[in-house]
């Protein structure tokens, strides 16, 4: 059945049209006018029985009653301004409820759904600021930490598409990622003017998925996008309502996107056979399939716990060692704010995701051991490169494990005492004397973690270019097929 609020609407409106007043149809039908009164404000259910004989006085079908859509424009007004104030945020002001009577004219009734529009717009707007992106961040990872970061819904749905769109073993090539595209019903389209703040733009109304341009297609990089762009499609998602909505649905379509790049049956065939050979290696995990250091690593912690018996930490931390992202499940204590939250908080100088930093070759992976008061753990890192600073991606395990990996056999230690104050971050007495009230400086933000984001109908992403670019595109499209067909 349709929702109340509109079934009593397109009552009211078929009664009007009739002619008939409540008390005049309620007669016919066998009920009270006060109960159809109450039938047309959405506040009580008919029965199938009732609303089939109001349908027959009034000269309709069932069907017409039934409806979802509002039989006017007026109509849709009112069933707004109506939802909008049963809503919790609204109740929660203690204003008082305004009935859209015959009586209240159409600029009224129209000023007052654009005064919910725009609060429930503000509402929206709130929940992108840095407090709760940061709150909901942590209550994800908590999560997938009881996970161990392992989906098997989106593992079981990434090896199917795989599976169909033929691919067998190493990389995932560009034009299998396009088979699994059309098979959705979807055009890859690399573009050079997407909007700036998306990554990709998905045409539902004509079957695209536009695409920034690459020096080399088919690379980690596009195919991870469109990838993200299917699992959109793949899992229903609709446009988020929550930041902590937002984040999962960014999770899954990454998270599916790495399991497509590196399905889980070729990935635990070829991390199988490199723990029995006691030489696992996220770099060659990483070059055996084509993809990023990073997304390696992420991946091999879906894998570690569930499949290889392994219990991991991942850190990406920036050159300034501030933490982008973090997981673990193996007890290593990572920084975290009064909130629980890591992102932005500095890792201790003598983890290897900061100490790698210090070396001059930086074409392998950096080994190391860290002592910590949780105990001692051996640890991968790699250093990369972004468009403004560099990163380091390590992977590690307890001290025991150590023995399935290459580098266990490094002589690099270091001693970890964070976060005690004193073991990497109070500086020692005669400097702290020399420098103390005699100096000011200013600190570098962590826009990533600080900045709230953009209004728009999703998160970050700028509404008017947007639709902008859509429509530009869509005519030049059109433009093109009335040529092809002359």
């Amino acid at each position: 059945m349709s929702d109340l609020v509109t079934l009593g609407q397109r009552i009211r409106h078929f009664r009007s049209t009739a002619g008939l007043t409540l008390d005049q149809l309620g007669e016919r039908v066998g009920v009270a006018g006060s109960q159809l009164s109450l039938m047309e404000n959405g506040r009580r259910e008919p029965r199938v029985t009732l609303l089939t004989a109001i349908a027959d006085e009034l000269g309709v079908a069932l069907t017409d009653l039934l409806d979802t859509a509002p039989p006017t424009p007026r109509a849709a007004l009112e069933i707004e301004l109506e939802k909008a104030q049963r809503g919790a945020h609204y109740a929660s002001l203690g204003l008082p409820v305004v009935r859209a009577g015959r009586s209240m004219p159409d600029d009224v009734l129209t000023s007052l759904v654009g005064l919910h529009r725009a609060l429930h717009e503000r509402e929206r707007q709130a929940i992108a600021t840095p407090e709760e992106a940061r709150r909901a961040n942590t209550v994800q990872r908590l999560h997938m930490r009881t996970l161990d970061n392992y989906i098997p819904d989106l593992e079981e749905l990434a090896q199917q598409i795989v599976t169909e769109s033929g691919h067998v073993s190493g990389a995932l090539t560009h034009r299998e990622v396009g088979l699994m595209a059309q098979r959705l019903g979807f055009e890859l389209v690399y573009v050079n003017d997407l909007p700036h703040s998306a990554r990709s733009v998905t045409d539902l109304d004509n079957g695209r998925i536009y695409l920034p341009p690459a020096s080399i297609p088919g690379g980690h990089g596009l195919r991870s996008m469109a990838l993200q762009a299917i699992a959109h499609r793949l899992l229903g998602h609709e446009v988020p309502t929550s930041y902590a909505e937002f984040l999962r649905q960014r999770l899954e379509i990454n998270y599916f996107a790495a399991a497509c790049l590196m399905p889980r049956e070729q990935s635990l065939a070829f991390l199988t056979q490199a723990k029995s050979e006691r030489n696992i290696a996220v770099e060659d995990f990483r070059d055996a399939f084509g993809v990023t250091h990073e997304a390696a690593a992420l991946r091999f912690t879906n894998l570690a716990t569930s499949h290889l018996d392994l219990t991991v930490h991942f850190l990406r931390v920036g050159g300034d060692g501030a933490v982008y992202k973090a997981y673990e499940n193996d007890g290593l204590r990572l920084p975290v704010d009064v909130t629980g939250s890591t992102e932005g908080q500095l890792v201790c100088r003598r983890w290897s995701g900061r100490a790698a930093f210090a070396r001059t070759n930086r074409t392998t992976e950096y080994y190391q051991y860290t002592d910590t008061p949780e105990g001692t753990f051996w640890e991968s890192t790699q250093i990369g490169s972004g468009t403004t600073d560099e990163f380091s991606i390590t992977v590690g395990v307890p001290f025991a494990d150590s023995k399935w990996f290459r580098g266990r056999d490094t002589v690099n230690r270091h001693r970890s005492t964070c976060p005690d104050p004193a073991c990497c971050k109070r500086p020692d007495g005669e400097l702290a004397s020399r420098w103390r009230g005699k100096v000011w400086t200013s600190a570098k933000l962590h826009a990533h973690i600080l900045s709230p984001l953009p209004s728009g109908t999703f998160p970050g992403v700028d509404d008017q270019e947007l639709y902008r670019f859509l429509d530009a595109h869509a005519q030049s499209s059109a433009d093109s097929d009335v040529t092809r067909s002359a």
